[in-house]
């Protein structure tokens, strides 16, 4: 039986701070505020971002920062493990279990115990897991596959997703109560671009971590690179400025790395003007004004289960407007309709 399996480390208690995690933008210093009191608990945490904001970086600064810090840090993908494979991993399976379980193995819930387990991507556990799972979080114990009796266990779970819970309970992709469970302590993390005055922190620090680890030396960044670092959007935020500046201390060419800089600010510039070369404001403002609208009539028709008639009278417009409004923000009008009639 061949699995997908993520590291298990342990650390030093309050070494190695993940300084690049953090800044010195209002955000990010409300965010060390709030990671200096969750630590120290042991209530689950749950971590949410765009990709590449440093998540697993947070939940190991979480971990290593508590009392738990010189114990096991346990990581599960719960996206890059099959269905079918989940349940063993994370739960563990006595001999004889099942075909191909020659010989027990504990499950990552127990690798971890005295620590911490990381669910990365928990957003994308498959739903019959979600309820055993939320047993294991509401009472503490587990039961390995094929066991008859239960594993009292001692391990904080911290969660992460880039995905949007709230509307996957909606959409009956996530269990509501499981979301309760899990998110008892939430920690959003900002894209790169809110917090560009981190910026000149942040490539410092990995230009000192790249030159040390790689031996090479590199001069300090141009005025004309630190310009295009302002002006780039980073759309694989944390990530994406690492591994940036790491082929700088590699190939130490700087030229490369403004001309491809460059080429991807004018390739965002390209999808936004128009064939005529201008940027169209109103168009865009119209775009936005509409995506406002869609999360505000979507937030409004949740809130009364989906009958249309008292979300028209809640948003302040007509009944015959607000169909008119689910038809411009591409709203499904024919399964809105369906969950109205059910709701009145």
């Amino acid at each position: 039986m061949s699995t997908i399996t993520e590291p298990v480390f342990q650390m030093e208690a309050g070494s190695g701070p993940s300084e690049f995690l953090f800044g010195s933008t209002p955000v990010m210093l409300d965010l060390k505020k709030k990671i200096a009191l969750v630590s120290n608990t042991d209530v689950p945490v749950l971590i949410t971002g765009e990709s590449g904001t440093g998540k697993e970086s947070l939940a190991i600064e979480i971990h290593r920062s508590s009392r738990r810090g010189p114990n096991p840090f346990v990581k599960v993908n719960c996206a890059a493990i099959p269905g079918a494979l989940m349940e063993s991993e994370l739960f563990g399976f006595e001999r004889g279990a099942f075909t191909g379980a020659v010989q027990r193995r504990i499950g990552k819930f127990e690798q971890a115990t005295t620590g911490t387990i990381f669910l990365d991507e928990i957003a994308d556990l498959d739903l019959a897991l979600q309820a055993k799972l939320l047993h294991v979080l509401q009472d503490g114990n587990l039961s390995m596959i094929g066991a008859s009796e239960e594993v009292m266990l001692d391990t904080r779970v911290i969660c992460a997703t880039n995905r949007d819970i709230p509307s996957a309970v909606q959409g009956g992709q996530f269990r509501q109560d499981l979301f309760y469970r899990i998110n008892v302590i939430h920690v959003n993390l900002p894209a790169l671009r809110q917090r560009r005055a981190d910026l000149p922190e942040l490539v410092d620090h990995f230009l000192a971590h790249y030159t040390k680890l790689f031996g090479r030396p590199v001069a300090k960044p141009s005025a004309a690179l630190v310009e295009l670092f302002g002006s780039y959007h980073w759309p694989g935020n944390i990530r994406e400025l690492e591994n940036t500046l790491k082929q700088l201390v590699i190939l130490q060419n700087e030229g490369e790395l403004i001309r491809t800089l460059e080429a991807r600010l004018k390739e965002e510039m390209a999808r936004i003007v128009d064939p005529d070369g201008t940027v169209p404001l109103k168009k865009y403002v119209k775009l936005a004004v509409l995506k406002v609208e869609k999360e505000l009539i979507l937030k409004v028709l949740r809130h009364n289960r989906w009958n249309r008639k008292k979300s028209a009278r809640m948003l302040r417009i007509s009944y015959r407007a607000l169909l008119y409004k689910l038809k411009e923000c591409g709203l499904d009008q024919r399964e809105t309709a369906v969950l109205s009639e059910r709701a009145e």
